[in-house]
């Protein structure tokens, strides 16, 4: 009995959105208690990989963050290749409103959070945190609405969260790099056309490819470019069809096979190594320091008033029409959700100021940002879709 219930959970849509909660929750209980020097020994426990006197010595905070998360960005990529190739994006009208309201969802978090931080230059470097959706907590959210969601819905949610972690793998490659060392890109370059290769000639069992793209992995490593990088370009390699079977998938057979790893194992693990936030001797100068706060207003304010403009004016111009099944209410709520911003706000956070200063911790405002967005998105579309229940079931029901 217990059993089934266990695969019950797991196959539940909002599952690994709450296994991220737990592993965030856990982890600021233990920082609060006398676990914390466990905690702290966890995370910084050193980690090295040496072949001859080639190493890599990293502490376990930095290998997930710089390695785990690589399978989690590859996956982001099979994702992406998959919706532009077959999917929501292959359709040029299609992607017009989501695209828009994924840029001003983008935009205006980061002038928020600026404006919170005007007079502080040193503190400008954090602006992108607010400005990423975190697409497994969004949508775990809105699962909890069962069966009334309209599938255009979450097509328009995931879509804006596609186009979000596009906007997000830009910002990284542009504006979170350090000193670039030009020989580690260039083993890095000479990697692609062995995989351009690999591609050309239908290839499709996928160990080749990961051989190769490992070795690209440790040159952006080295590079000054963030690692991650390197599991979005590896996925852009991936076949998606076999030419000699049409009916198999490579890159949705892989992309299935990633998906539990990455949800169970991968994102709570980084969300339990980078949410242990100290609260011990913090004050209201740490918690309302004008970076937290500006991080929190970005979600929560710019998220829905950047997306909700964007959408305005798509409509208003006859860019694009109301997708079916869908209002202005459904949308300001989606619009809400947007401001749950965990995972990639964690990780930019990171890249941005390293973690806890002695000024503030920037990981407080991520978490009061999307807390508060997720449960107004979710009473917004509670109160929303049950106006709309009549509606929302016919419209299941043709998109079904």
């Amino acid at each position: 009995m217990a059993i089934q219930r266990i695969k019950a959970f797991f196959n539940l849509e909002a599952s690994g959105g709450i296994v991220l909660a737990l592993a965030a929750i856990a982890a600021m209980i233990i920082a609060n208690t006398p676990l914390n020097t466990w905690y702290e020994s966890f995370i910084h426990a050193p980690v090295v990989i040496q072949i001859g006197s080639f190493a890599i010595a990293k502490d376990a905070h930095h290998w997930i963050n710089d390695g785990l998360m690589a399978v989690f960005f590859f996956l982001v990529g099979l994702e992406l290749k998959r919706e532009v190739l077959i999917g929501e994006l292959s359709n040029v009208k299609q992607i017009i409103l989501p695209a828009g309201a994924a840029l001003g969802g983008m935009i205006m978090p980061a002038i928020v959070y600026l404006l919170f931080n005007y007079n502080e230059p040193e503190f400008w470097k954090g602006w992108a945190i607010p400005a990423a959706t975190d697409i497994a907590f969004a949508l775990g959210i809105l699962s909890l609405l069962g069966n009334r969601v309209p599938n255009s819905l979450k097509v328009f949610l995931v879509s804006i969260a596609i186009f979000d972690d596009i906007g997000a793998i830009l910002i990284i490659a542009l504006f979170y790099t350090s000193d670039l060392s030009l020989g580690s890109l260039a083993i890095a370059a000479l990697c692609l056309p062995f995989l351009y290769l690999l591609n050309r000639r239908n290839v499709t069992s996928i160990t080749p490819y990961i051989l190769i793209g490992v070795i690209m992995w440790i040159a952006v490593l080295k590079s000054g470019i963030h690692a991650t990088l390197a599991g979005v370009v590896l996925a852009l390699f991936i076949p998606l069809f076999d030419r000699t079977d049409p009916e198999h998938s490579p890159l949705e057979e892989l992309e299935h096979d990633l998906q539990n790893t990455v949800s169970y194992g991968i994102l709570p693990l980084f969300a339990f190594a980078n949410s242990g936030i100290s609260l011990k001797g913090a004050g209201f100068a740490e918690l309302f320091h004008s970076v937290p706060l500006g991080i929190a207003a970005g979600l929560f304010i710019g998220k829905q008033v950047g997306v909700m403009l964007m959408c305005w004016l798509i409509f208003k111009l006859g860019i694009s029409t109301m997708p079916k099944g869908m209002n202005f209410k459904q949308i300001y709520g989606a619009a809400l959700l947007c401001g749950v911003g965990f995972t990639m706000s964690l990780f930019i956070g990171g890249l941005a100021f390293g973690g806890a200063t002695p000024l503030f911790d920037e990981r407080l405002g991520i978490i009061m940002g999307s807390i508060v967005s997720g449960i107004a998105g979710y009473l917004m579309l509670k109160a929303t879709l049950k106006d709309d229940v009549n509606n929302t079931s016919v419209d299941l029901t043709h998109h079904s």
